[in-house]
């Protein structure tokens, strides 16, 4: 079982590392060896090498059922001759609608989809926004509801970086293949859209359909824990713990959360649906056990563990079977059923099963970083415990079990993360058995009660945040320490495999002799350092930030950020989410400059993110009256770093008339190293490129421009171009952006002067080695350099 399910693993994530997926041809060969392997492992199951065997029929079964679950989602896909195109879907409402800012978000099945009044292939689930619009109000929307939408789709597509989160991956696990939002429209101009152009174009056709009464049940609890809870600031928790609903979580608690080691309290997993189990199993054996003759016809574990199994299943579908959930539960339900059978095995061949059975239900999981983590803490308690249930108290035993999750999955957080909580051991030691003894029972006791009598309801939910307030004082706590996490660049993989065999050795048996040894196999992860940059050299890297600008450059010893991009409604910022993480990966811990080259959102939107997350120094820009401690940027301001020359050309004493003021105001900076220059231009326009030619003339040459105003009509001029005449051009812009940038007529412009094109959104974070020898020639794109097959091509 071992082997097979070890196998299985490993066949299952190496289809994840493919570009493209294997053919029926292959499929169709594999399964036939597949075929073969199997009757010769039967035939000399008691020779030798049956063991060999078995780990190659894991492997290879991993790898098909993979391929075909893969196989399957694609041929979900939104077509590409409808993105961009407004199309009338008919289906169902699938999640909790969530409120995020101005926008209504939620999932969507389409049953149908007509496009100019002919019916098109369904694709699969929908992610869409609903906006609300100047004499139109979002109407109230309901899970399970059936609607026909005029929405406007595009494929999916996320930021593409080093160091950042795979969000396609996210979308392509959770089955949603074409993202989207509610169009406005009168019934006059959606003729040949709708099957009936004579109903309204967004209309709710029928209520909650039965199918979706588990998720009804969980909207109606959302909606009664929110009014029961008033505004109280850790009511995110209560709803977190009660229905796995996380939305109403602040960034700064999960910043507390993430600092110390215990975001895992608030997602409803292994831990507390263990405990449900537990409480379940516990209470049913020893109710049996008042009954003689019930005891006599069926023994009371039985019946305890048949009381677990469905009342973790009930607490899974509350928390709307996420896959954290969905591990969670087979877990359980493989330990229950061990029981029922009565089946003594050891804990790792139950842990092995599990591992099976959960990569058959969602052979993607080992995509997300919480099936390592979950599996890897599981595996770490049994391996560390072995022969250590029965010794000492309760407490050094629930002490030991920290300290093996902390240990054990500290390589695992250095590379998923770039960071790791030291004080999660101490959190957790308090942490964990507080939430899990008094929290969640308050706070499930609390949902189920309001459906009988709102008083008692609110009067659990309430102690449910009092025992949360003396949980969050310890945590705050302890998360503002300047040494509550570690930070650094993710290790390299071949410092992963020496990591666990250290651990291996250092959380071995009693008996072992040096134990203390294991710990050299951790120093690879903690004294790596970035690949030097020689002096004189700079690595410029353009960020995919979407429909925005952030850049950094990195000298031997100095980091620039020029722009952090955009702030969007839901309260994700780029310079937190991309910029940071970018940073961190190269090893990154200081900014020495950060250039702001204007106000609008797309270019400064990140900036109160970047400087919360990573330290900075000097502060650059040209509206320094909207940042706390920030500078103007002007004409003349110069500085050398490492041999690496940074001049800021605009803005200057021009004052401008017409088109966007602020636009032309724009910093503008000139970075030379060696022979080559990279010209940063935010959004200047027309004038400003004018401007410019006529100070600097030739003086603008650079071989990497970043074209201004991300490729707007209103920039690019022919004299700007021919002043710079750069050899590389990059356009910062968003997948199938509103506003259609890079313009056509500009993209010619460009080509016409044999100039190459990269842009962020088809290529991902654009990066470039200055100063040396290749530079210009190794054009790295992230887009290309990490391709899997669900990205979009």
């Amino acid at each position: 079982m071992r082997r097979i399910a070890l196998g299985f693993l490993i066949g299952t994530a190496s289809l994840q590392q493919l570009t493209v997926l294997p053919g029926k041809v292959f499929l169709a060969g594999l399964l036939m060896a597949l075929l073969v392997m199997i009757l010769l492992a039967w035939l000399f199951r008691r020779h030798s090498w049956s063991a060999a065997m078995s780990l190659f029929i894991g492997t290879g079964m991993g790898f098909f059922m993979a391929s075909l679950i893969a196989h399957q989602l694609l041929a979900g896909s939104l077509p590409a001759e409808l993105e961009g195109q407004d199309v009338i879907v008919e289906g169902y409402i699938a999640s909790l609608p969530e409120q995020q800012g101005r926008r209504l978000h939620f999932q969507f099945v389409p049953q149908s989809l007509h496009w100019q009044g002919e019916v098109q292939a369904v694709p699969g689930k929908l992610l869409l926004s609903w906006y609300p619009r100047k004499g139109y109000e979002i109407p109230s929307v309901h899970v399970g509801e059936r609607w026909r939408l005029q929405v406007r789709l595009k494929r999916p597509h996320g930021f593409s970086n080093p160091g950042g989160f795979d969000y396609e991956a996210w979308l392509f696990r959770q089955g949603i293949r074409a993202k989207g939002y509610v169009r406005y429209m009168a019934k006059s101009s959606a003729k040949g859209l709708s099957v009936d152009a004579t109903a309204p174009v967004n209309q709710r056709l029928s209520p909650a359909a039965n199918a979706y009464r588990v998720e009804q049940l969980r909207e109606t609890l959302r909606s009664r824990i929110l009014a029961s809870l008033d505004d109280h600031p850790l009511r995110g928790i209560v709803l977190a713990l009660a229905i796995g609903d996380r939305q109403q979580i602040s960034q700064s608690q999960w910043d507390v959360l993430t600092r110390t080691g215990t975001n895992h309290l608030v997602a409803i997993s292994g831990l507390h649906v263990g405990l449900v189990a537990g409480f379940a199993f516990f209470l049913m054996r020893r109710l049996w056990c008042f009954s003689a003759h019930a005891v006599v016809r069926w023994p009371a574990a039985k019946a305890g563990a048949v009381a677990a199994l469905l009342a973790a299943t009930v607490y899974a579908m509350l928390a709307g079977f996420s896959v954290p959930t969905q591990r969670a539960l087979v877990m359980v339900a493989v330990v229950m059923l061990a029981i029922i059978v009565q089946r003594h095995t050891r804990p790792s061949n139950l842990l092995a099963l599990a591992l099976l059975l959960v990569l058959m239900i969602d052979p993607l999981a080992v995509v997300a970083a919480g099936f390592w983590l979950s599996f890897g803490a599981v595996a770490v308690i049994v391996y560390g415990m072995s022969g250590r249930l029965a010794m000492n108290s309760y407490w050094w035993r629930w002490g030991r079990v920290q300290w093996l999750v902390a240990v054990g999955l500290f390589p695992a957080l250095l590379l998923l993360f770039q960071q790791a909580s030291l004080i999660a051991p101490l959190a957790n030691l308090l942490a964990v058995p507080w939430v899990s003894l008094v929290t969640v029972p308050l706070t499930l006791l609390g949902s189920i009660s309001l459906g009988f009598s709102v008083t008692v309801g609110e009067w659990l939910l309430s102690l449910s945040t009092l025992s949360l307030d003396v949980l969050w004082w310890w945590l705050d706590g302890l998360a503002r320490w300047k040494l509550a996490a570690w930070q650094q660049m993710a290790p390299p993989l071949w410092a992963m495999p020496v990591a666990v065999i250290g651990i291996f050795w250092l959380l071995a048996p009693r008996g072992v002799p040096a134990r203390w040894v294991g710990l050299t196999g951790l120093l690879p992860l903690l004294f790596v350092s970035p690949a030097v940059i020689p002096q004189g050299q700079a690595r410029f890297t353009l960020l995919d930030v979407g429909q925005g600008l952030a850049a950094v450059v990195q000298t031997q010893n100095h980091v620039l950020v020029f722009d952090t991009g955009p702030r969007f409604s839901s309260g994700l910022n780029t310079g937190e989410a991309v910029v940071a993480p970018y940073l961190r990966a190269q090893g990154r811990r200081y900014i020495d400059t950060l250039v702001v080259s204007h106000g609008d959102n797309d270019h400064m939107g990140g900036v109160a993110g970047l400087r919360a997350s990573i330290p900075t120094g000097q502060v650059l820009g040209s509206v320094p009256q909207r940042i706390d401690g920030a500078e103007s940027c002007h004409a003349g301001q110069s500085w050398q770093w490492d041999g690496v020359m940074f001049v800021m050309l605009n803005p200057g004493e021009h004052v401008y008339t017409g088109g966007r003021k602020d636009n032309n105001h724009s910093c503008v900076l000139r970075v030379q190293a060696g022979e080559h220059s990279v010209l940063f231009t935010g959004d200047i326009e027309r004038a400003a490129e004018n401007e410019l030619v006529r100070v600097f003339g030739n003086k603008l040459a650079s071989d990497v421009l970043v074209a201004p105003h991300h490729g707007s009509n209103t920039s690019s001029t022919p004299a700007f171009l021919a002043a710079v005449s750069p050899a590389i051009a990059l356009f910062p812009v968003g997948y199938r952006n509103r506003y259609g940038f890079p313009k056509a007529r500009i993209v010619q412009r460009y080509t016409d002067r044999q100039v190459r094109l990269f842009d962020t959104a088809q290529h991902g974070a654009i990066g470039l080695q200055l100063g040396n020898k290749t530079g210009l020639e190794a054009v790295i794109t992230h887009r290309q350099q990490a391709a899997r097959y669900w990205h979009v091509k």
